[in-house]
């Protein structure tokens, strides 16, 4: 493949699973190989999508406007950053994407899949992720290292059950997208973990 083909890489998961740590180390790579990165996040991503952002994450809201806050922020990322880094041919690394609202309002919140699938269509087009990596980790030991880092944002607080159901959502993307999904198993060693995706991301260069 291309390096001047942009690529769009992903990575989820439950809170705590290392996924941060990761997208830095991952950019250093690919920079090395002479790879224009850009890193960013969601929700959040441009000044707009980062008020939004603050509001999600501090703000008790219903599971609907959640849902749609999320989308209104992710539609300003799209336009702004993601889709002119991926013109450009550059590589977009992006801490959570839509899969997070599958796995967090879906199956963590109860909303029906059927509307965010609509929303998905409709403010997203053909924009999709080439890989997702998905950082599985034991709910408990999650919440464990997210305690240890910083003070609990609105949804880091939810109850255990509620990230055994997101952790159940992001299993049932896993196994409906596996051209998309790369599992990786969180609980090893950072440089394990780098390792892994490294391995996957070769396909690509």
């Amino acid at each position: 493949m291309s390096k001047n083909l942009g690529r769009f890489i992903t990575f989820e998961g439950t809170e705590g699973a290392g996924k941060s740590t990761q997208i830095p180390v991952i950019k250093d790579w690919l920079s090395d190989q002479g790879i224009n990165v850009v890193t960013t996040r969601e929700p959040g991503g441009t000044d707009l999508s980062e008020k939004i952002r603050h509001l999600l994450l501090t703000e008790n809201m219903c599971a609907e406007t959640e849902l749609l806050l999320m989308f209104a922020a992710r539609k300003e990322h799209i336009e702004q950053v993601i889709k002119p880094a991926l013109k450009r041919g550059d590589w977009v690394l992006c801490d959570r994407f839509t899969e997070a609202t599958y796995a967090y309002q879906s199956a963590g919140r109860a909303i029906d899949r059927q509307y965010i699938a609509y929303l998905e269509s409709w403010l997203q087009g053909e924009l999709k992720p080439n890989y997702t990596f998905w950082f599985d980790i034991e709910v408990v030991d999650g919440i464990a290292r997210a305690k240890k880092r910083q003070a609990l944002d609105r949804f880091e607080n939810e109850q255990i059950e509620f990230f055994e159901k997101v952790r159940s959502g992001y299993a049932k993307l896993a196994e409906e997208r596996p051209g998309q999904f790369v599992k990786i198993n969180a609980a090893l060693s950072i440089d394990d973990i780098t390792l892994q995706i490294k391995t996957a991301l070769q396909k690509f260069l």
